[in-house]
């Protein structure tokens, strides 16, 4: 494994960008995939995103200035594509961000990479019931096992916001599954 400053550094150079950027997608986009994944659901949308994500970090490399790790910028580069993506979905659509998430989720069950059962598609719903912000962090906190710490230069908000957020997510999701 390639040291981070090592890899920024061959990957601003010219001469070396195009083997270090060929590093950088092999290490990172299993893990930016199920990023995405779990904020636009559908593997070709997941796919086509980062696609777009990995095309923002290429471009914008030398705009990075190393005040934070490599992944968490793209990660944020990730998150805001996503947002954009699903945003840009529903205004094509004709549908508001809710009824989107609902269809979503729905679609789910037909989605041949989905391999959930019924629990995962209720935790699915419930997720689709929280705003955005709530969502991301739940979904990076729960699934994506990361530390807040981390969470935080990602989505650049403070820890103690971050605790908040994802104890009301827990709690809406929690009412959400005694709900149903």
């Amino acid at each position: 494994m390639i040291a981070e400053e090592t890899l920024v550094q061959e990957l601003k150079s010219k001469e070396s960008q195009a083997k270090a950027f060929e590093v950088l997608v092999n290490t990172y986009k299993e893990r930016l995939y199920w990023h995405i994944r779990r904020i636009v659901l559908d593997h070709d949308d997941a796919d086509d995103v980062l696609q777009n994500t990995f095309i923002k970090v290429y471009r914008n490399i030398d705009g990075f200035k190393g005040d934070s790790k490599l992944y968490s910028w793209m990660y944020r580069i990730a998150t805001n594509e996503s947002l954009t993506f699903l945003k840009q979905k529903s205004k094509k659509m004709g549908i508001g961000d809710q009824e989107l998430k609902e269809r979503m989720v729905e679609n789910l069950q037909a989605d041949a990479y989905f391999e959930g059962d019924e629990i995962q598609l209720k935790l699915q719903r419930a997720l689709a019931t929280l705003p955005d912000k709530q969502k991301l962090v739940f979904t990076m906190k729960y699934f994506q096992e990361m530390k807040y710490e981390d969470i935080s230069e990602v989505l650049e908000t403070s820890v103690g916001a971050l605790k908040a957020s994802y104890h009301l997510a827990a709690k809406k999701i929690e009412a959400y599954l005694k709900a149903d």
